[in-house]
């Protein structure tokens, strides 16, 4: 599962030439010192990633075994990471970190008593380093427990270039000019848009994305903390905007049906695969990763993106997030785990993952030269000069059992939504049931 965040497209050439002037790495690591410090030691590692992403993060965890002699066991949760968590701890056999991918989650975790809070060391770090909104969401009750390493920008769409010049269409700006160039697309023989429906979080992506053009800021603050009902009318007005694109089988390759059994990676192949069916794919910045590591798609020439359009007038979406490493009380290695933490706050471990591709870095001391690609190196550019005005992805901030859960809550009635957007006041009604019933618990 892949699920991350954003930015904003603004000039920034002296927070550029700040970053470039500073190496990546060149300074001390607190991750142990040196000589192998932590020799003899292991930690478990659980995260939701898998594929490319899991196989990338390897890297970083390989780098931390060189640097510090401690081996390192990476544990795939899937997507239910709390459910996988929270059975760990009870049978007595927890990891030493967790990579939390809501903060919904992270707050669970924290409520029950399940976490340590950071070294001074890490937090040193993130104070220095980070915008503050990303210390913000990695605390509870005033405790720091989450290091937000992997951060990403949710609000692109992602495109072939060759579908769109064949059509004679440019990126659109608008909400309603992505639809009509969505048409001339699939009058061009290719359907426009593929959608990940099988994923439920990718829909919830789609709906904050409009909410949050369409309603603005404070409504979607008010939302994601459930002080406004989800019966809302600026609900209902972003859900039937939304559902002008899932009723409309031109749009969606293959239809309602397929995209229901669509996973997040199959979207990205009907896009950049080698029989493409669609010329667009919404979903974040780690679409590239994708696209380069198993379609062989080279990066700003045989895939693109444009930034996620504005609707009704508002201005274009900036919806962001992030994985949270946490450490876990009951984990075996609190020591060597606190070590690696402090080791993923450095610019150093980002690097790592930034040359490999599909990564983006909240540290604003990671050189942007560590990127691989110029559209990666420009998203990351834009998401560091967002600073503390990213909206965090909406669904990651809800309780899990609504924002967070296979099947469940948000996920699952957004599916519904998708085989049967007719009636968007009655999926308001039904959302703002299960919300009710997930903040209450």
């Amino acid at each position: 599962m892949m699920r991350r965040r954003t930015t904003l497209l603004t000039s920034c050439t002296a927070l550029a030439l700040a970053l470039g002037a500073t190496a990546c790495g060149g300074g001390p690591v607190s991750a142990g010192g040196g000589g192998k410090s932590l020799s003899g030691q292991t930690i478990t590692v659980a995260g939701v990633w898998s594929g490319s992403e899991q196989k990338n993060f390897q890297k970083v965890l390989d780098a931390f075994t060189e640097k510090t002699g401690a081996k390192t066991q990476f544990v795939s949760t899937g997507d239910n990471v709390s459910t996988v968590v929270g059975s760990k701890i009870e049978g007595g056999n927890a990891p030493d970190v967790v990579m939390v991918p809501q903060v919904g989650v992270l707050q669970q975790f924290a409520e029950k008593g399940w976490l340590k809070p950071l070294s001074k060391t890490t937090e040193q770090s993130v104070d220095t380093n980070y915008a503050s909104v990303w210390k913000k969401y990695g605390s509870v009750d005033d405790n720091f427990y989450g290091l937000y390493f992997k951060a990403a920008h949710k609000s692109t769409v992602w495109y072939s270039p060759d579908a769109l010049d064949q059509a004679g269409v440019k990126p659109p700006t608008t909400y309603d000019a992505m639809l009509k160039a969505g048409h001339t697309v699939s009058d061009s023989g290719l359907a426009a848009f593929s959608v990940a429906g099988q994923d439920g979080w990718t829909l919830t992506d789609w709906f904050e994305n409009i909410y949050l053009s369409q309603a603005g800021p404070e409504k979607y603050d008010a939302l994601a903390a459930h002080k406004l009902k989800w019966t809302d009318p600026t609900v209902v007005k972003a859900l039937t905007t939304l559902g002008k694109l899932f009723k409309d089988k031109q749009l969606i390759a293959g239809g309602q049906k397929e995209a229901l059994n669509t996973d997040f990676p199959g979207s990205v192949e009907k896009v950049f695969g080698p029989e493409p069916k669609a010329g667009m794919v919404y979903e974040g910045d780690f679409v590239a990763g994708v696209a380069k590591d198993q379609f062989g798609k080279k990066i700003g020439q045989d895939a693109n993106f444009f930034p996620f359009p504005a609707v009704d007038g508002g201005k274009a979406p900036v919806v962001s997030g992030g994985d949270a490493a946490v450490v876990l009380k009951d984990g075996k290695n609190q020591k060597a785990a606190m070590k690696f933490l402090e080791y993923l706050a450095t610019p150093e471990a980002s690097a790592v993952w930034a040359k490999a591709g599909g990564f983006l870095s909240p540290n604003k001391k990671l050189d942007l030269a560590s990127y691989g690609d110029d559209i990666t190196r420009e998203t990351a550019k834009s998401l560091i000069a967002a600073g503390d005005s990213v909206r965090f992805d909406m669904s990651d901030q809800a309780p899990a059992a609504f924002g967070g859960t296979k099947g469940a809550g948000e996920w699952k009635l957004l599916q519904d939504f998708l085989r049967d957007p007719s009636n968007p006041k009655a999926t308001a009604a039904e959302l703002e049931k299960a919300a009710a019933k997930a903040y209450q618990g």
